[in-house]
């Protein structure tokens, strides 16, 4: 299991809340000031998930001003990029003479070396912080500030790609071990670096590594979006990426696998949850291998024994939901 520290302000009397939530964003991102309307009694709940240098705070907290002034951040900085996913709520940002409003599904950066004051809406606000230090970004930093003021939609490009992926990582990090931290951690610097370039038109800039690792996580988001598509092949998910197939086959050859494997494992996978799911017990095993995308059920029954060691129909009725993955 990944290391995760959980805050819930209701676990301290209420004199104490806020100023236990100030010091603890204070060290989750950089010292800085807080204020609220609510700083009497104050709910906020914060989950800190440490991926080695990276770090992901999924949060709830209700309406704050948070204040990084010049004098704090002489005494202290970590010299980080801070990026956050909105889920509900909205804010204002303002840098020097700067502002700039964010809303639900919205992406903004954040810089822990220059002043800023960030007002939240009334209400109770959800996100998703992210830390990564400037360093590990793949372009200078002189470049990348440009991103700073420009809400960036979470709802479509690489912005809901990385959406995805710390919503993903978030709700299910039990599911990893301590041994996937660095790999989740060069993920999300990766599409931490591809999201800016992108708003920046630096892309060029990026290295080609960076490049092929953002582009094989967003060719794997469109693979799972389009599952039910009996027509998802190498070739049509090349065409949807403006790319070879041949340059296809390079981005999964690198991660020991193929194209058509990684379709018919998630596949199977999809399928598998279902036929778990008490929910569709009276739904037709055919049915559910037709709504994956696949075409026979001779060929979803062979490819399901094939990884999970029994046919769909009997793997439904043992009751033994399976925990080995499909690849």
């Amino acid at each position: 299991m990944l290391s995760e520290t959980v805050f819930r302000s209701e676990d301290l009397p209420r004199a104490e809340r806020f100023d236990a939530w100030q010091d603890l964003l204070s060290r989750t991102h950089a010292p800085m000031r807080l204020r609220s309307d609510h700083a009497g009694d104050f709910r906020a709940h914060q989950r800190l998930i440490a991926l080695g240098e990276v770090s992901l705070w999924p949060a709830t907290f209700q309406q704050l001003i948070f204040l990084r002034t010049p004098k704090l951040i002489r005494q202290s900085d970590p010299e980080y990029c801070h990026i956050s996913l909105v889920i509900r709520g909205g804010a204002v940002v303002r840098w020097d003479r700067e502002e700039a409003e964010y809303g639900t599904h919205d992406i903004f950066v954040n810089d822990s070396s220059r002043p800023y004051e960030i007002s939240t809406a009334a209400g109770t606000i959800e996100t998703i912080g992210i830390e990564v230090p400037k360093a590990q970004l793949g372009l200078s930093w002189g470049r990348a500030q440009q991103v700073l003021g420009h809400p960036i939609p979470g709802r479509q490009g690489l912005g809901a790609l990385l959406a995805q992926f710390v919503t993903q990582v978030s709700a299910d990090s039990g599911a990893y071990g301590p041994a996937d931290a660095l790999r989740l951690s060069g993920i999300l610097g990766d599409l931490a670096t591809a999201l800016i370039a992108s708003v920046t038109d630096a892309e060029p800039a990026l290295q080609p590594e960076t490049r092929n690792r953002t582009l094989a996580l967003g060719v794997k988001a469109f693979i799972r979006r389009n599952l039910h598509d009996p027509e998802l092949t190498p070739a049509t998910v090349a065409a949807a990426h403006y790319i070879s197939t041949s340059h296809l086959h390079r981005l999964f050859r690198t991660e020991g696998t193929t194209v058509a494997s990684f379709i018919r494992d998630q596949r199977l996978r999809a399928a598998r949850q279902d036929l778990a799911d008490e929910a569709l017990a009276a739904t037709p095993v055919h049915l559910i291998a037709a709504r994956w995308g696949f075409r026979d059920h001779a060929t979803f029954t062979r490819a399901f024994r094939a990884a999970y060691g029994a046919a769909p129909t009997d793997y439904r009725h043992r009751g033994d939901v399976s925990t080995r993955s499909a690849g």
